[in-house]
């Protein structure tokens, strides 16, 4: 007996998703931003920002301020728009996710962590308070917590109490992919029972647009939205810079089910590996690129053949949409990479920077739920060199089983999930 408790202990914990949330252009919760995916609606739109000095011309806003009834003043008070708009999907996640009920009724606190990253954090406020620090000799009482990374972690393990693991990746495009990820690995290696996952980010400033602006990578399209964002095609000019966040609620698979949890899906494998390159260009070895979806795939238990659909990172940018149509073709061998569907869902959201790959995990399982790819938009001119099938303008309707997610980061982070339906 005591043999077989010890085996079972050593066997790696099963982790399902059993919640998420996400505020994006395209809506305010993670169904709004679906449906506007299905219905074809790009969320971002012309803005004219010229006089600073600014050169692209499309970006991805988010109207309105997510809701914070019931949220504690000495919580919300302290947050930076990226925080705020990640407590907001966070809340959205643990509704899903709980219900009505609180953590504490089925798990120890102690047991229960988080994980929330960003990529430039509280960079707009930072600076507009620096701005009137200068202009008064004050700034805001809550200044240091607008700078600092890790204020959606605190917010979020302070409104539920979480007092589990916690930490604040920070890895430019990759990192609400890497926060999932390394959530997954903390509960299959049983170090967590349950785990707030994702990233926010929000760039709007005039001075933050500016500094990714002059690097090049903002879409150069002046007028034609169609052309703004079209990943894979020989029209791409650059990624459209986008606000948002997206947060997963991540659990052991026999603790969700002894709650009654509904088990959304299942993260299979992880895969995480550095380029070590570059500040921003993808390595031209493809190698890092390649291991991180292989590694994904083998700790998954699956061959390439299995994959139904990849979610892929597609930004819209020359050098990325190459490189990861290379890379694919190399992880998966050519034969499974021209056979297996993908499709960049950046062409609706614009690029949600560190949320992006939180917020394109939720796609794998809205996706899995809806037996239905989402299309990547806008692609009405395929590249010749990005010849992979990346579901053209309609969206496809699939018998979809095991998703794959991809995340590519400035500074050379790589990230992939492999995403399954967990019945």
């Amino acid at each position: 007996m005591q043999k077989d408790v010890l085996q079972t202990a050593d066997t790696p914990r099963r982790v399902v998703v059993t919640g998420y949330g996400a505020v994006t252009p395209l809506g305010m919760n993670s169904a709004e931003s679906w449906a506007a995916i299905m219905d074809y609606t790009p969320g971002y739109r012309y803005c004219d920002k010229s006089a600073a000095g600014i050169k692209s011309r499309f970006y991805g806003l988010i109207d309105h301020e997510p809701s914070f009834k019931g949220v504690p003043a000495a919580i919300r008070r302290r947050l930076p728009r990226y925080a705020r708009l990640t407590l907001a999907s966070a809340r959205e996640a643990m509704q899903m996710a709980f219900g009505d009920d609180k953590p504490e009724q089925h798990y120890d606190l102690r047991d229960c962590g988080v994980i929330i990253g960003t990529g430039w954090a509280g960079q707009d406020e930072t600076q507009l308070h620096y701005e009137d620090y200068l202009r008064t000799g004050m700034g805001s009482p809550f200044g240091c917590f607008f700078s600092m990374p890790n204020s959606a972690t605190a917010a979020v393990s302070l409104l539920w109490g979480l007092r589990g693991y916690q930490n604040t990746p920070v890895a430019a495009c990759a990192t609400g992919t890497i926060a999932v990820g390394d959530a997954f690995e903390l509960i299959r290696n049983g170090r967590a029972s349950m785990m707030l996952a994702g990233a926010g980010e929000s760039l709007r400033s005039d001075s933050a647009v500016w500094n990714i602006d002059v690097l090049g990578a903002l879409a150069s399209e002046q007028e034609e939205i169609t052309r703004a964002c079209c990943p894979f095609s020989l029209h791409r000019n650059g990624f459209v810079l986008s606000e948002g966040a997206a947060v997963l609620c991540l659990e052991e698979r026999e603790s969700a089910l002894a709650r009654g949890a509904n088990i959304l899906g299942e993260i299979l494998g992880y895969g995480n590996f550095s380029d070590a390159f570059d500040f921003t260009a993808p390595a031209e070895d493809k190698i890092a690129r390649v291991q991180t979806i292989r590694h994904a795939l083998a700790q998954a238990g699956i061959a390439a053949s299995d994959l139904d659909y990849i979610n892929a990172h597609g930004t819209s940018t020359q050098l990325n949409d190459l490189n990861e149509t290379e890379a694919i073709k190399i992880a998966l061998g050519e034969t499974a990479a021209y056979a297996t569907p993908c499709s960049s869902t950046k062409s609706y959201t614009g690029h949600l920077i560190a949320a992006a790959g939180s917020f394109e995990s939720i796609v794998c399982l809205q996706a899995l739920e809806h037996q239905i790819m989402p299309a990547t938009c806008h692609l009405d001119a395929p590249d010749p060199a990005c010849d992979l099938d990346y579901v053209p303008n309609v969206h496809r309707p699939a018998v979809l089983n095991t998703t794959l997610n991809l995340s590519f980061g400035f500074g050379g982070a790589n990230a992939a999930l492999v995403i399954g339906r967990g019945k």
